[in-house]
């Protein structure tokens, strides 16, 4: 009789935190990112990438995405089989959601509005969406080739 072994997959790993629309807030997200990243299995290149998109995204939910006193939240997912980190940032403001395509169509001359076109090489896919009833939730995702599990 043959038995074998059922394999189970590693669960995928998140992370998710409220943080303050304030400079502090967006500091603090680009913070327990790091330390984060460093406790999950990410190669170092991938924290690297992350730690700027979240500084980024942020950043934008502290300054654009600010509606009074309301909170804005971080919430990384790691699929360890897939090597995909998801980055996300919810944040209060849901009108003006912008398209991967729209997003970085900022004037030349002007002081804030190209800060997604530094998550755009950074991210291997990105994107907006609605968050009801009223925010938005702008994600990026981060691939790279995952260890496989069989020769460990």
């Amino acid at each position: 009789m043959n038995h074998s072994t059922p394999q189970v997959a590693p669960a995928v790993l998140t992370f998710a935190q409220l943080l303050s629309s304030t400079r502090r807030g967006a500091r603090l997200a680009r913070l327990l990112t790091a330390e984060q990243l460093r406790a999950w299995p990410v190669p170092h290149g991938v924290t690297e990438r992350a730690e700027q998109i979240v500084a980024e995204l942020s950043a934008n939910a502290a300054l654009h995405g600010r509606v009074g006193s309301r909170l804005f939240r971080l919430t990384l997912s790691l699929d360890p089989t897939t090597g995909l980190l998801r980055i996300a940032v919810t944040d209060a403001r849901g009108e003006c959601l912008l398209s991967p395509l729209t997003a970085c169509e900022a004037p030349l001359d002007s002081e804030s509005g190209r800060g997604l076109l530094l998550v755009a090489p950074l991210a291997d896919r990105w994107g907006v969406e609605s968050y009801p009833p009223s925010g938005k939730t702008v994600w990026a995702e981060c691939d790279w080739e995952s260890p496989d599990p069989s020769t460990s």
